[in-house]
C-alpha cells in the first residue's frame, strides 16, 4: 500500500505550515543527494579516463623488441591487449560522462517543476494568514461593540427605571444604547464576511496544498528511481568492462599456449649460429726444432716467412676457425700484427679488413596507424630502412622518403 504525502503532511493549526515545509526539507534533500550521485559518477569518470591513458602509456614504453618467436608474439599480443584494456576504459569514463550530463538536466527539470508549486503555495498561504490575522481582529471588535452595547442598554434601562432621571437623560441613554447596537450589528457583518473570505481562501490553499504534495511526490518517486537506475547501469557497465577485461586476457592466455620453449631456441640457434664445431687446440712446436729449419733454409726461409705475413695482410686473406701453428704467430687484436716475431718482421703493420655492414631493411608484419605527427604509418609487407633502434621500442624508419617512427616489435628482418 502506498502512502500518499497529501493524507500525512498538515499543519496542527489554521496557519501552520509545518507539513509542507517538511516536505520541502525532503526535496532539498533528494536534491542534494542527486548532486552526490554526480559527484560520485564524475570522480569515477575522471578515475577511469587517467587509469586508460596510463595503460595506453604503459603500452608505448614498453620494450620486448629484442625477443623473438613464440615468446615476442606472446608479449606483443598482451602489450596489445593491455592497450585495449587502457581503450575500454576510456570509453566506460565517455559513458559515465553522458550518465552525469543526464542526472543534471533531470535535476534541473525538477527544480523548474517544483519551484511554480513554490511559488504558488507561498502565495495562497500569504494570502491565508494575512486574512486570518483580519478575520481575528473583526472578531475582536466584533466582541467588543456586542459588549458596549450590552452594556448600553442595561444602563439605559436602570436609568429608565430610575425616580431621579430626567427624561432628556433617559433620551439620551437610548439614543447610545441603539448606536451602540448598530455598531455590533455593523462588527458582526464585517466578522461574517471576513469568515466567508477565509473559508473560500482556506479551501483554494487546501486543494493547492494537495496538488502540491501530489506533484511533489510524483518528483520524489521519479528522483528516487532514476537515482536507482543510474547506480544500477553504473553497475552494469562496470559488470561488462570485467567482461570485456577478461576477454583480453583470455586472448593473452591464447597467445600464451602458443608459445614453445623448443621453437623459440630453434629459431635462435637458426637465426645466430656460428660454427658448428669447436676451435683446433694449439699443438707445442720446439722452439729448437723450428730453429733448425730456419738455419736449414737459411735466406730462403726468411723471405718465405715475410712473404707468408705481407699475405696475411691482404684483404680477404684472414679465415678464422682454421689451425693455428707457431708459424703463423700468436693471434691479436683484429688490425695489428705482433712485432718482434722470429721471422723478421719488426714493425707492426695495421691490417685493413673489409666489414660487411648488417642488411637495415625490414618488413612490417603488422599493420600500424600512426597515432603522432612523427609517427608513420605502415602496412604488413612493407620493406622500410631502419635508421635508429631506439631503447624505448619505437624505431625511426625510412621509406618511400617520409621518415617516422613505428614500434619496433612490428617490424622482421628483411
Amino acid at each position: 500500500m502506498s502512502l500518499q504525502f497529501k493524507d500525512a503532511f498538515w499543519g496542527s493549526d489554521f496557519i501552520s505550515n509545518a507539513g509542507y515545509e517538511t516536505i520541502l526539507q525532503r526535496l532539498n534533500d533528494g536534491r542534494r543527494t542527486c548532486k552526490d550521485v554526480e559527484e560520485l559518477l564524475k570522480m569515477r569518470a575522471s578515475a577511469e579516463e587517467k587509469y586508460g591513458k596510463e595503460l595506453v602509456s604503459i603500452v608505448r614504453k614498453a620494450g620486448g623488441s629484442a625477443e623473438i618467436c613464440t615468446l615476442k608474439a606472446s608479449f606483443e599480443e598482451m602489450k596489445t591487449q593491455i592497450e585495449n584494456v587502457g581503450n575500454l576504459h576510456i570509453q566506460l569514463s565517455g559513458l559515465l560522462k553522458e550518465e552525469v550530463k543526464r542526472m543534471e538536466e533531470f535535476r534541473e527539470r525538477q527544480k523548474e517543476q517544483r519551484k511554480k508549486f513554490e511559488v504558488i503555495m507561498e502565495k495562497v498561504q500569504k494570502s491565508k494568514i494575512s486574512l486570518y490575522k483580519k478575520t481575528i481582529d473583526s472578531k475582536k471588535a466584533y466582541d467588543q461593540r456586542c459588549k458596549e452595547a450590552d452594556e448600553a442598554e442595561q444602563t439605559a434601562e436602570r436609568l429608565g427605571s430610575a425616580p431621579t432621571a430626567t427624561p432628556k437623560q433617559i433620551e439620551k441613554m437610548n439614543t447610545k444604547s441603539k448606536q451602540c447596537r448598530e455598531a455590533a450589528v455593523e462588527a458582526e457583518k464585517q466578522y461574517k464576511s471576513n469568515i466567508e473570505q477565509l473559508e473560500r481562501i482556506r479551501q483554494e490553499w487546501e486543494s493547492t496544498h494537495i496538488e502540491t504534495c501530489e506533484m511533489f511526490q510524483q518528483q520524489e518517486e521519479d528522483r528516487i528511481s532514476v537515482i536507482r537506475n543510474a547506480l544500477w547501469v553504473h553497475c552494469n557497465q562496470l559488470s561488462m568492462q570485467c567482461v570485456k577485461d577478461d576477454e583480453c586476457c583470455e586472448s593473452v592466455r591464447k597467445s600464451l599456449e602458443n608459445c614453445d620453449v623448443i621453437a623459440d631456441n630453434n629459431n635462435f640457434v637458426e637465426m645466430k649460429k656460428c660454427n658448428p664445431t669447436p676451435p683446433a687446440p694449439i699443438e707445442y712446436q720446439s722452439y729448437y726444432d723450428n730453429n733448425a729449419s730456419v738455419q736449414r733454409n737459411g735466406g730462403a726461409g726468411f723471405v718465405e716467412g715475410v712473404k707468408k705475413r705481407f699475405s696475411n695482410l691482404l684483404p680477404g686473406s684472414c679465415t678464422f676457425g682454421s689451425k693455428l701453428n707457431i708459424n703463423d704467430g700468436v693471434s691479436e687484436p683484429p688490425g695489428m700484427v705482433p712485432a718482434g716475431t722470429s721471422d723478421g718482421v719488426y714493425a707492426s703493420i695495421p691490417i685493413v679488413h673489409q666489414s660487411q655492414q648488417s642488411s637495415k631493411e625490414y618488413k612490417a608484419i603488422y599493420d600500424y596507424i600512426a597515432q603522432g605527427e612523427d609517427e608513420l604509418s605502415i602496412s604488413i609487407g612493407d620493406v622500410l630502412e631502419v635508421i635508429e633502434e631506439g631503447e624505448d621500442g619505437w624505431w625511426t624508419v625510412h621509406r618511400n622518403g617520409l621518415t617516422g617512427l613505428v614500434p619496433g616489435s612490428y617490424l622482421a628482418k628483411e
